[in-house]
């Protein structure tokens, strides 16, 4: 084939949409830190799902609409770093093929169509890192190219299969770039998904399209785990009911844990299970639409009542209209407790989401349109949410949009509590960022894997105290991981400890650690009910 159509590329996208779908947590287990965070593969699976979703609604087999759709809603959907860099791939082949104005592309043109995409995710990135998906995708787009203009005879067939070889030996360098993966003995996790959506083009081509729920190899042993009863009741968007199919959901969630009940109710999922893996769980579940409940329980302590068989009602606070004002601010976090404390320290609008569940850059959009200011303050709280975050503000025109990089509760938290709302847009951006720069962030959570981090041995089951990125110490006792990553957090200097307990802290718990801090600090303490999944307790030193 010497010419690539719509039609053709469309039955491209689809099987490598498949692919990666199927392979999600392959490329999510690839993690380099052993948290139970739904991250690379989920995150990259939700933004192309996104976008060809959208591809799938405008029925179009021409070329120029099929990449402007899917650039659209890959860059709508767009969920953490790796999703983002995902949609600048695909938003730069849209570019190429616009240029092009053809109703089909050479192969040439193909080829100089992913390098511009390769170059397009280079420039959303602040501080491009070698060894990532943006490597990948750069070293297998110009050898590519390079073939391509020294080959004109060269096929689509052939093009595509070279693209596939040089992405997946780029791939198996990336640990002599990046230490850390090295040390943990795995690839980069983005890369890994890039090549599996090269691989998804080239099994279309060779006549053999990869569905979803098809496997190349055979399928992993299920896990068969406790640990955590995990309960949901989600419901279902207009998208997710077009999606939603009950037996390769449940598949799904049988690969994540066992004990499973599932109730399709309409436009109700009703989901109660067993996992070690519970934010997976989560990140499976929002696929397809909005938790109206949620509930984690340790099945290690004592049971709860499940909210699948309450007959009780949970209301929705209404939420009050905002009136139309000089500033704004937008944050994002997961869990009851924390909504309200943002909402106390003057934020108007929490987007649902965190380390767990990253919202994408359509929730940022419509939190900004929704929000009548003329500037606007946007708090990401995670590392791995700011290119969402300010993708969204590229894309509003209207308004004064400012993206403080808060990687923390603690650090959104005190943004908040240094805002003025007398001040200038200058005098709080740089009120606020001082306040960010005094915090240090702490976080305690369980370790899903054995692994080893800067020489340190991880083991499963194990809490591990983290400060900023840096996993300071394990122990197999909650308290005593939270009370030693305190000690390790705290300096002369320090005068302010929050300690904010997640949903799976016991009250009894807490008040050991705030004893601790009481007794061994001449500091305040701020200790509040935060909420949030997955994280037993967040910690800020100031």
């Amino acid at each position: 084939m010497d010419k690539l159509n719509g039609s053709v590329f469309l039955g491209m996208l689809e099987s490598g949409c498949a692919n990666l779908n199927n392979r999600q947590e392959e490329v999510n287990s690839l993690n380099v830190f052993p948290v139970p965070d739904g991250d690379t593969g989920t995150n990259m699976s939700l933004t192309f799902t996104s976008g060809m979703s959208e591809v799938r609604k405008s029925g179009s087999r021409d070329l120029a609409v099929i990449t402007k759709t899917l650039a659209r809603g890959m860059l709508m959907g767009a969920r953490g770093n790796s999703g983002v860099i995902l949609s600048q791939i695909f938003r730069g082949v849209d570019a190429s093929v616009k240029a092009a104005a053809t109703d089909e592309i050479t192969v040439a043109q193909f080829s100089a169509a992913f390098l511009n995409g390769a170059v397009k995710a280079y420039k959303a990135v602040m501080r491009p890192t070698e060894g990532t998906i943006l490597t990948v995708a750069r070293e297998a787009s110009e050898y590519g190219d390079l073939y391509v203009k020294d080959h004109p005879e060269c096929t689509l067939e052939e093009y595509v299969d070279l693209l596939c070889k040089e992405a997946k030996a780029s791939l198996d360098r990336t640990p002599e770039l990046l230490p850390v993966l090295k040390e943990a003995r795995v690839v980069d996790s983005g890369g890994a998904g890039l090549t599996y959506i090269f691989d998804g083009f080239r099994a279309y081509l060779e006549g053999a399209p990869i569905t979803e729920g098809s496997k190349e190899e055979e399928k992993k042993e299920e896990v068969k785990a406790n640990g955590y009863c995990a309960e949901f009741i989600l419901d279902l968007s207009e998208q997710g009911q077009h999606l939603f199919a009950e037996n390769r959901f449940r598949e799904s969630l049988s690969k994540l844990g066992n004990n499973i009940t599932l109730i399709n109710d309409g436009g109700k999922v009703k989901v109660r299970m067993n996992s070690l893996l519970p934010g997976e769980v989560l990140n499976l579940g929002q696929r397809y639409g909005e938790f109206e409940r949620i509930q984690i329980d340790n099945l290690a302590f004592e049971q709860h009542p499940s909210i699948l068989n309450s007959t009780e009602k949970k209301e929705e606070p209404e939420e009050e209209p905002i009136e139309e004002k000089e500033f704004g601010i937008i944050t994002v976090c997961a869990g009851d407790g924390l909504v309200k404390l943002f909402k106390n320290y003057r934020a108007d609008i929490v987007v649902s989401g965190g380390q767990t569940m990253n919202p994408a850059t359509e929730d940022f959009t419509k939190a900004i349109s929704r929000l009548p200011a003329k500037h606007i303050f946007i708090l990401p709280n995670n590392g791995n949410i700011i290119m969402a975050a300010r993708q969204a503000a590229e894309l509003t025109e209207d308004k004064d949009i400012i993206v403080l990089e808060t990687k923390s509760v603690p650090q959104g938290l005190s943004a908040c509590m240094a805002f003025n709302p007398e001040g200038t847009v200058e005098e709080n951006k740089e009120g606020m960022l001082e306040a960010i720069d005094h915090v240090r962030s702490g976080s305690v959570t369980y370790a899903i894997k054995d692994t080893s981090v800067d020489g340190r041995p991880i083991h499963a089951g194990d809490f591990m105290g983290i400060c900023e990125k840096e996993i300071r110490l394990t122990d197999p006792d909650k308290v005593e991981a939270a009370c030693g990553l305190i000690r390790s957090m705290v300096d002369e200097d320090s005068e302010i400890i929050t300690l904010i307990s997640g949903e799976d802290a016991k009250e009894e718990e807490t008040e050991r650690i705030q004893a601790f801090i009481e007794n061994n600090f001449d500091v305040d303490v701020d200790v509040e009910k935060g909420g949030q999944p997955v994280y037993s307790y967040l910690i800020g030193v100031e």
